[in-house]
């Protein structure tokens, strides 16, 4: 139990992050503007996104949200059915990653029916993106990296035996 209890902590402390560079960026960027950071390679640039990545989807939130929510659960489930040992500790801080992203985006899209985006790297116009989004797309790159060319055939094994295990359990 105390393993879940530290994850779900992680898993908050990610999520209030998010929230709280939302909420400055809301209270100091709204309409004022660019603040360069970096020149003109990095600024902080407010923006309410109402869709989803790179602005699609624009006013669909109820569909958003019950992606999001489908995505949730297979990574609450991944987390559940994860050992808890050392070798697997990055994919557990990963899939907590993963999931805090998607609460925070989710959470804004529910509570204010959009997301705020403020991270705007200008010099190659890449659209302005949120703390969660970096949550999102950093674990999904390391996971996909965990396991297409890190985790051996055996460590495989293990989490599938580690799942079998689990439902035998039930």
């Amino acid at each position: 139990m105390k393993k879940y209890i530290s994850g779900f902590l992680t898993f908050l402390v990610m999520i209030g992050l998010d929230q709280w560079a939302k909420m400055l960026a809301a209270e100091t960027l709204k309409g004022s503007g660019e603040k360069k950071i970096l020149g003109d390679v990095f600024v902080l640039q407010y923006l309410e996104n109402h869709g989803a990545a790179f602005g699609i989807l624009q006013g669909k939130q109820i569909l958003l949200a019950v992606i999001t929510g489908i995505i949730l659960l297979a990574v609450i489930y991944l987390y559940i059915k994860t050992p808890f040992t050392r070798k697997f500790c990055i994919q557990q801080l990963m899939t907590l990653m993963l999931a805090a992203g998607a609460v925070g985006n989710m959470y804004d899209r529910i509570v204010r029916g959009y997301v705020i985006d403020f991270l705007y790297v200008k010099l190659i116009d890449f659209p302005i993106f949120n703390i969660a989004d970096c949550y999102v797309v950093v674990a999904a790159i390391i996971l996909a990296v965990l396991f297409g060319f890190v985790y051996s055939e055996e460590d495989l094994e293990e989490l599938r035996y580690a799942h079998s295990k689990s439902e035998g359990k039930k």
